[in-house]
């Protein structure tokens, strides 16, 4: 099923539309597959902050959330109908400090063999991966890319994202966790809950270790 390179973009994106971004070569002969969704965060209050400062990017809340597959890249080619070989157009870019060999894709709504949409779910928890627990105030959530941490019951949050392949509503999918309403600038002597799970390691940490 051949589905259409460069039909949407990141910066046209909306609320409920699905980005397939890219694919990037990781180790193993194996390929990673970037996705972009806009998310429905529920019925939050607005933040000041942010809406005071919605050119700065620290500050955006309404940014596209990401979530990385590792995958085969005969298999992925073959979905989407598209050169994934050597002699594919691969270029290379820096990924977080690191040089990659990327493709580019820009798939709207991409859809699995059976018709259904690959879609991102955010999973917010207080348990972080074994990677994030090794450092947690790196990796906790935080109030813009360089503000303070957000907590839960005084606990650190982590945010994490999967991909699903669903034609259902996802909105119900996620889970969000309610902020402490402190908005003190240090946490002082408050500690997380650093119990680690591998159920819930990120697989783009894993291919960047």
């Amino acid at each position: 099923m051949a589905q259409q390179l460069n039909s949407g973009s990141i910066e046209a994106l909306k609320q409920g539309e699905t980005l397939l971004v890219e694919a990037r070569k990781v180790a193993n002969g194996k390929i990673q597959v970037e996705f972009a969704e806009l998310l429905n965060t529920g019925a939050r209050a607005k933040n000041a902050l942010s809406v005071l400062n919605k050119s700065d990017d620290r500050f955006s809340g309404g940014k596209p959330r990401r979530a990385w597959v590792t995958a085969e890249a005969g298999d992925v080619g073959e979905l989407f109908g598209i050169d994934l070989g050597d002699t594919g157009a691969w270029y290379e870019a820096d990924r977080r400090g690191k040089a990659m060999e990327i493709l580019d894709l820009n798939i709207l709504n991409p859809v699995d063999f059976d018709g259904e949409r690959f879609r991102i779910v955010c999973e917010e928890t207080l348990t972080p991966s074994e990677y994030h627990a090794q450092d947690p105030e790196r990796y906790a959530k935080k109030k813009g890319r360089d503000g303070d941490l957000i907590l839960h019951n005084g606990c650190y949050v982590f945010s994490y994202t999967h991909v699903h392949v669903t034609d259902e509503p996802t909105d119900d999918m996620h889970t969000w966790l309610k902020s402490d309403v402190s908005s003190s600038t240090s946490i002082g002597g408050i500690k997380a809950n650093v119990t680690t799970s591998k159920v819930a390691a990120a697989e783009l940490d894993e291919a960047f270790m």
